[in-house]
């Protein structure tokens, strides 16, 4: 499986709660889906410094946020985290290779058609321009995105376990 293949094919399920994202993710996990090609999303309301960032992809994170306990738990799941103040979106804490995706393209001063750090992150992975629109003001709007990558087979069969559980949308992205 090469990296190409993996960077264009993913699913993208937004949630409502952290709660909702969760449960999604140990369907993910029960069912054999590789931990290293999930990320997930979601907004800090927790601080209230303007950080940058902050970034490990070693073992874990540490976390003493408003929801430091499900993410503690995510971050024991899966590889990466970070910690990104987004403007216009707000304080971000990720997870996944979508972590790494950002910090790749901030390390190199990418600019992917005036998206911000995290929109040329996800495309980065493969997300139309105008999909990460819409994943960016979900996220603005509170919710978590949950994206899972792989082959095709891999990201069809992840889409029917997010399809099983409470999500407010999925989208299917894929090499045609």
């Amino acid at each position: 499986m090469t990296t190409e293949t993996l960077q264009n094919n993913a699913v993208v399920a937004t949630y409502e709660t952290h709660t909702q994202a969760e449960e999604a993710i140990k369907q993910l996990q029960q069912a054999g889906f590789d931990m290293e090609q999930l990320s997930i999303v979601g907004r800090d309301y927790h601080t209230e410094e303007h950080v940058v960032g902050y970034y490990n992809a070693g073992d874990r994170m540490k976390y003493w946020g408003k929801l430091g306990a499900f993410w503690g738990g995510i971050w024991g799941l899966l590889f990466g985290a970070a910690f990104f103040w987004v403007p216009g979106v707000g304080p971000l804490v990720v997870a996944g290779p979508l972590a790494a995706a950002i910090v790749a393209g901030l390390e190199n001063a990418v600019v992917v058609g005036g998206l911000s750090a995290l929109g040329a992150g996800l495309f980065s992975l493969g997300i139309p321009k105008d999909s990460v629109v819409r994943y960016e003001t979900a996220l603005r709007a509170g919710k978590y995105l949950l994206i899972a990558l792989g082959t095709h087979d891999d990201v069809a069969n992840a889409k029917a376990i997010v399809d099983q559980t409470e999500t407010v949308t999925v989208d299917h992205h894929q090499v045609a």
